[in-house]
């Protein structure tokens, strides 16, 4: 008897602990920002200098992931301030102590502080958060849940001389098979598994699903280990992104998925699909002709879906070529959302781009594709003599690189009256007109090299990654190189110590 009062003394403890633990909400639209604070601590109390705190912020409004950075002073203590466009914002953070990610929840105007101490293995210790938002085993196992569900791996299936049916038969399968991992894992709560659900869904369509050609390419190769044939791919219509009405997009908790960028960029960009740029056509137009072309395929005609997709038609504008919006674009916006909060997320993000813009040089694109391979180099130095070259190897593919590419925007400008020279160089697995567009917004000099001249250059320079950088001094003599972006204090150490 006294053991089972036991027992249900426990079970009524933990019952009312559940309980106690806020939860993390429906997210709405809401241009605002909110502050980070806490404490960093090392094993032992050890000090240490310079421990770097790096949170990454989702921004559905205007369609951008940003990353963030601030040092933490002797004692571990940090501040920062973070643009939000939702009233909830789930964040990732993690220090350079230990570079496992947590999600922290943030509220617009709101402080939220977070104080972590580390035991000798650099594992959490102790985990301190005020107010609480979010339990603290959904902060800790939320990202390793999902990275363990994109380790899982099936056996090889032959896909590619399939009907599109067993594709997305497949891919569905797949998908809840993975699904199985978040699903029974012990460690967290049902609402953040919805959440990551939603997530981990969109991620895997949209990185797989959505480029059907590349992904067929990417099956024959695996099945057949044949990398030098192609072979015949099935074309398919609009009618393939049917799939897209399963995902219910009208729910707000989508808000909260970092996927939630990547999928509607793939539809503003989708070549089948072929959206209209909305440029200076005023919004209802705009809207109109899509509906025309998405409503049966994504099973909606009408919801706040349609007006986040049109606020990121105008971020493509804003985050890729970093081009602030014209005057008439700014009267469609006021004129359509009035006062509201999309309007406020939209032109405050085109004062920042008004900023950035000022230090964008213009894009020169270089034709060297019947320049020997081994003469490549030379002949990108040759037009910069007396300056210090920087070339960044990249692909449009490559989420890396383009992160790196906005982290180190605000060092590169300022180097925009000095003899620096900043260099791009892809290849042939960059769609062409997709790099055409995205090298709007980095400026600068760039050159699409054939496969042999990327092909030599990454050999020649025993490059195994990108991103990859680098660096000649004044004299047009290799000095260094990283693979991997070392981080803006590095290179602006570098660069200015050439100068």
């Amino acid at each position: 008897m006294k053991n089972l009062l036991c027992i249900l003394s426990l079970l009524f403890f933990l019952s009312c602990n559940q309980s106690a633990v806020s939860s993390i909400g429906t997210p709405t639209i809401k241009a605002g920002t909110a502050k980070l604070t806490g404490r960093i601590i090392n094993p032992d109390g050890a000090h240490q200098d310079s421990i770097l705190l790096t949170i990454g912020v989702t921004h559905p409004i205007s369609g951008e992931y940003v990353k963030q950075e601030t040092l933490t002073d002797r004692s571990g203590k940090f501040a920062i301030d973070v643009d939000v466009e939702t009233d909830i914002t789930l964040i990732s953070l993690y220090t350079s102590l230990r570079r496992k990610p947590l999600y922290v929840k943030l509220t617009s105007a709101g402080t939220t502080n977070i104080d972590i101490t580390y035991n000798s293995n650099f594992e959490i210790k102790n985990l301190e958060v005020r107010p609480a938002g979010m339990s603290q085993t959904d902060m800790i196992n939320s990202i390793a849940i999902m990275d363990e569900m994109l380790e899982y791996h099936g056996a090889p299936t032959t896909l590619y001389d399939k009907s599109t049916d067993v594709f997305l038969a497949y891919a569905k399968t797949a998908v809840s098979k993975r699904m199985e991992i978040l699903n029974n894992s012990p460690l967290l709560s049902k609402e953040i598994k919805g959440i990551l659900n939603k997530d981990f869904r969109l991620f895997q369509y949209s990185g797989f699903v959505f480029d059907y050609e590349k992904y067929m390419m990417m099956n024959y190769q695996n099945v057949t280990q044949d990398e030098f044939n192609k072979p015949a791919i099935k074309k398919i219509d609009k009618s393939y992104y049917r799939f897209l009405k399963d995902f219910k997009l009208n729910d707000p908790q989508y808000l909260n998925c970092y996927s939630f960028l990547e999928a509607q960029k793939k539809i503003l960009q989708n070549e089948i699909l072929d959206l209209p740029e909305i440029g200076e056509t005023d919004i209802p137009s705009w809207l109109a002709k899509v509906k025309v072309i998405l409503a049966d395929l994504v099973g909606l005609s009408d919801g706040p879906y349609y007006d986040i997709l049109a606020a990121n038609a105008f971020g493509r504008q804003l985050n890729e070529e970093i081009r602030p919006l014209s005057e008439k674009q700014k009267e469609n916006i006021i004129s359509y959302w009035k006062k509201g909060e999309i309007a406020k997320i939209l032109l405050r993000k085109n004062r920042q781009v008004i900023e950035l813009d000022k230090f964008k040089s213009p894009v020169v694109v270089d034709d060297i594709s019947l320049v020997p391979k081994e003469r490549v180099m030379e002949a990108i130095l040759a037009k910069h003599k007396g300056k210090v070259v920087f070339i960044d190897l990249w692909a449009t593919w490559c989420g890396p690189c383009l992160d790196a590419m906005t982290q180190f925007r605000s060092t590169k400008n300022e180097f925009h009256d000095k003899n620096v020279a900043f260099m791009y160089l892809t290849n042939g697995s960059s769609p062409r007109k997709l790099w055409e567009e995205k090298i709007k917004g980095i400026g600068s000099e760039h050159y699409y090299l054939t496969g042999d001249q990327w092909e030599y250059v990454m050999s020649k320079f025993e490059f195994e990654y990108i991103p990859s950088y680098l660096i000649y001094n004044k004299q047009g003599i290799f000095v260094n190189k990283f693979t991997s972006f070392p981080g803006n204090d590095k290179l602006k150490t570098v660069i200015k110590g050439l100068l």
